[in-house]
């Protein structure tokens, strides 16, 4: 059988990104030209600023991704190329280079959801990961729990109402001046703290017992400084960001786990940016042992935004038969299953 070789591309954030994926489960190249240095000048991502470092980097990029693996272009089969959702100029800079490449070379093209990436980088490194599987997505801009019935075949069983989980953790990080991105710096600076020392809600909503809300705890910890500085309080900041951080985690975990009995899974795997979270990646391995379940997560490089997780998607629904005309367009605000 011949192999499948996918050239990736993604660039839906601040992350412009290019690999080639052999066969689905073998990263061969895995190029990253990150803007967070740039970003952290404004606090978070400037959507105009990064699409134009994308612009910037993208042909840099992909040339080294090919280089990296030993490949030639003439020997792709297909490039899959992130379409959504994220932030539309960024997700235009990627889509209008692969369809250029595409159309240049006669390569087929595949449009991929940035979500399902997310939930197939655990393909990388667990080779023996199979559907069906529960998965959480936890990200910046998304907190999906999600039923991995087959290859790219998804229901998305929670999601969150407001904020996403690691929006949450970038505005309380800047409100307690570590800066951006908040993610890292909290999961660091929580170790310095006592998780306990300040009780924050855990949100349950009622329509769906699987859904999030991190709003009301995000207003909790601004309103716990709030009342702090006007009675001249002194505030433990580690303190903060580890109770914060629990109350996010606490939540994660008990939704998670209780879709795994009530769906009854013995497979469970994490994905996303906040995937990569120490303290949250040791609560679900005690978690799943206690009960009983696998746990599978991808390497930190994995959790955040590369092109590695795109190829991994792109190559089963390649496989399945997908494919995309020059038409395909970004669509910022895209929902998993969707096509």
């Amino acid at each position: 059988m011949e192999d499948i070789l996918i050239l990736a591309i993604e660039s839906s954030c601040d992350e412009t990104a290019a690999s080639v994926v052999k066969n689905g489960r073998e990263v061969l190249s895995n190029v990253i030209a990150s803007q967070i240095d740039l970003h952290t000048l404004y606090g978070g991502v400037v959507p105009e600023i990064a699409s134009r470092k994308h612009i910037e980097k993208i042909n840099q990029v992909i040339e080294s991704a090919l280089q990296e693996a030993g490949v030639l272009l003439k020997e792709i089969t297909a490039i899959a190329v992130t379409y959504g959702p994220g932030l539309v100029g960024a997700l235009l800079v990627g889509v209008s280079e692969a369809k250029a490449i595409s159309f240049a070379s006669g390569i087929p093209l595949v449009g991929v959801h940035h979500i399902e990436g997310h939930i197939c980088a655990n393909y990388i490194e667990n080779k023996d990961l199979e559907p069906p599987f529960i998965c959480l997505v936890a990200s910046g801009g998304h907190s999906h729990l999600v039923e991995v019935k087959d290859y790219g075949k998804y229901r998305i069983i929670g999601r969150t109402r407001d904020d996403a989980a690691g929006e949450a953790f970038d505005k309380v990080a800047r409100a307690i001046g570590l800066g951006y991105p908040g993610g890292p710096k909290i999961d660091r600076f929580s170790g310095e703290g006592n998780p306990e020392a300040i009780h924050f809600p855990r949100a349950k909503v009622e329509e769906n017992e699987y859904d999030f809300s991190f709003s009301g705890l995000k207003s909790a910890v601004l309103n716990y400084l709030n009342g702090c500085r006007m009675k001249g309080e002194t505030v433990s900041e580690a303190d903060v960001a580890a109770s914060f951080q629990k109350a996010v985690i606490d939540v994660l975990v008990e939704h998670s786990m209780q879709a795994i009995k009530q769906l009854e899974y013995n497979k469970f795997a994490i994905a996303g940016g906040v995937a990569s979270n120490s303290s949250l990646r040791k609560a679900f391995e005690k978690r799943c042992k206690e009960e009983g379940v696998r746990f599978f997560h991808p390497s930190s490089v994995f959790c955040t935004d590369n092109a590695a997780m795109i190829g991994v998607a792109g190559y089963y629904d390649f496989v399945r038969g997908e494919r995309s005309g020059y038409d395909l367009n970004a669509v910022p605000n895209l929902k998993l299953g969707e096509r």
